[in-house]
């Protein structure tokens, strides 16, 4: 998986005019295909409600369309504010289970300084699927699209609700 690559492209549609959800769309689908270990690959963004709420995502439909902040995995790295890469789904605590196949899950927060805008999520059917280097190329998109989000709340004026 190549982050640089998949930000420059990322780059090219923001240079054509795409707006925002057309960014975090074409973001799912790059990062979707980049790494074929991904079988499931979404956004959740965050709202003042402290809920996330499924963006796009490619994968199996999944029942957890909004996740309250310290909920599984994905509200517990809201929570603490930090990244989590989950090896094996089946040892953690707080995991909210949405498929079957799923063994392991990686989480990477969509924020820029204290503001948390969003999240990727990734999970993966394979046990141990995302290494230190895989997590280091989703970093590099998520940073990206913090700087996509942080220009769409200026460009409207600062009246989107999601961002905490």
């Amino acid at each position: 998986m190549n982050g640089t690559l998949i930000c420059d492209q990322l780059g090219d549609l923001y240079d054509k005019g795409a707006d925002l959800e057309k960014l975090l769309v074409s973001a799912v689908d790059l990062i979707h295909e980049a790494n074929p270990r991904f079988h499931w690959t979404g956004i959740y963004e965050l709202f003042p409600d402290n809920v996330l709420r499924l963006g796009p995502f490619i994968g199996a439909p999944t029942d957890h369309v909004f996740i309250t902040v310290g909920n599984g995995v994905c509200g517990s790295a809201i929570a603490e504010k930090r990244n989590k890469n989950i090896p094996d789904v089946s040892k953690e605590p707080n995991y909210l289970a949405c498929s079957a196949f799923t063994k392991s899950e990686l989480v990477i927060l969509i924020r820029k300084g204290g503001t948390i805008f969003a999240q990727i999520d990734i999970d993966s059917h394979d046990i141990d699927a995302f290494d230190v280097e895989t997590s280091e190329e989703v970093q590099k998109i998520a940073d990206w699209l913090a700087d996509a989000y942080q220009q769409n709340l200026q460009s409207n004026g600062m009246k989107s609700g999601r961002g905490k």
